[in-house]
């Protein structure tokens, strides 16, 4: 029987003014009905490339599809070459034959409308059936995917969401119309642990129930081992190797699939240098030897007993219920009496899963979201008895990397520009 997906010696470029970038190097790979494979190399190796090819999603330009063909074949017998299809044909294949889970919830789902609203508009453009039956639908699937009071959940906004909340609520809008073929691009990277074994648990589980196939992108060879049946390993645009899992872990044939195995930290001893990927590539090695700045190692620092930060019985509460006159009647206490010291030359770990509180706690630290009650000083200052405007003198020493660089970084600028904002603001040139 024909595959689902066939790609055939499928070639991208990107083009541009300083050239053109070959994003994709002639390709090959099928997926068939209930069986999971995984595209596996570093960053930059074309595993998004191929998945955004799939739904022609693409921005044409700068993107141009150099050679090959895409084959979709629902039912086995009907085959269609989607780089034939235009945007109005493709329509009908997105999000309904052909689903896709993105890497980042928060920049997927639609600020300004309540989660069951997203999922509900999936399903009413595909579907056609009445309002009420699309309602009825969406609950059900929030309950498939395992989501806390579904009605709830329904009526809130993405911001009110924990991060494994969202991605939930993702699978179930990709999962809402049945699709024959799933593409997951790095679902569970910017989630914990403990959320992201749930969350493989749960595609599998989804996928076994409907015998769809799926596309699982991923860097983790952790994630390919627990979801995968094949692999196919992808590195500077080309595949280099593709296998049955058991296969790629046991006979690994490249040398870039070998070194990906060998670097894994669950290999690792204590004590012994890990080894990188260009420890295997002569390629890298050479690459890596321009790029080097030091080989000194940097100095200890010790910890200081002076205290740098703190905070006392800090607090920060949500209403999530009003009464018919505005005041709050209930709230969710997202941080809850939280007392702790930053000392200086100290790195303090915060763990917990996610929805526990983590994210909240450190922008409340800067004043990016208001406490509740309690307390935070820095250096002696007391931050929260501070106005806006006396914190700007402050922000240059108290500084938060975010969690999603596509969300944090403006589109509109280019990367120097966006270094250069915050030192000129700051008056430092």
């Amino acid at each position: 029987m024909q595959p689902l997906l066939s790609i055939n010696d499928l070639s991208v470029d990107f083009i541009a003014e300083s050239g053109i970038t070959n994003a994709l190097k002639n390709i090959s790979l099928n997926v068939n009905r209930g069986e999971v494979v995984a595209l596996v190399g570093e960053s930059g190796s074309g595993k998004s490339v191929t998945s955004l090819s799939v739904l022609q999603l693409l921005p044409s330009p700068p993107a141009r599809y150099s050679s090959g063909e895409i084959i979709f074949s629902e039912d086995g017998k009907q085959n269609i070459n989607l780089l034939h299809r235009n945007s109005y044909e493709m329509q009908d294949v997105r999000g309904n034959k052909i689903a896709m889970i993105f890497q980042e919830p928060m920049t997927s789902l639609n600020p300004v409308l309540t989660c069951g609203d997203q999922v509900m508009e999936a399903i009413l453009l595909h579907k056609k059936v009445p309002k009420e039956t699309a309602r009825q639908k969406t609950l059900e699937w929030f309950e498939k995917v395992k989501l806390p009071d579904p009605a709830g959940i329904f009526n809130r906004y993405p911001h009110q969401l924990s991060g494994g909340q969202k991605q939930r609520v993702m699978i179930a809008m990709a999962m809402c119309c049945e699709p024959a073929l799933l593409i997951c691009d790095e679902p569970t990277t910017a989630l914990d642990v403990t959320v992201q074994k749930t969350i493989l648990q749960l595609i599998k589980e989804l996928q076994q129930q409907s015998g769809m196939g799926v596309i699982f992108i991923t860097h983790d060879l952790g994630v390919v081992a627990e979801i995968a049946d094949r692999a196919v390993v992808m590195y500077k645009g080309e595949i280099v190797e593709q296998n049955t899992v058991k296969n790629i872990f046991n006979s690994p044939q490249h040398p870039y699939t070998k070194a990906l195995l060998a670097c894994r930290p669950v290999n690792h001893e204590r004590g012994k240098r890990l080894p990188v990927v260009s420890d295997f590539m002569e390629e890298l090695r050479t690459e890596m030897a321009k790029n080097i700045i030091s080989t000194e190692r940097p100095l200890y620092t010790p910890v200081s007993t002076e205290i740098l930060m703190s905070a006392e019985n800090l607090s920060v509460w949500f209403p999530v219920k009003r009464s018919l006159f505005g005041k709050s009647q209930s709230y969710t206490k997202a941080v809850d009496s939280v007392s702790f010291d930053v000392f200086k030359g100290e790195t303090l770990g915060l763990v917990g899963e996610s929805g526990c509180g983590k994210t909240t706690l450190g922008r409340t630290l800067l004043r990016l979201i208001e406490p509740t009650t309690g307390k935070i000083t820095y250096n002696g200052n007391n931050l929260t008895a501070k106005k806006r405007d006396e914190l700007h003198s402050l922000r240059k020493e108290i500084q938060i990397i975010f969690q999603d660089p596509y969300s944090s970084l403006n589109p509109r600028i280019t990367i120097g520009s966006a270094i250069a904002e915050p030192m000129k603001v700051h008056g430092l040139f």
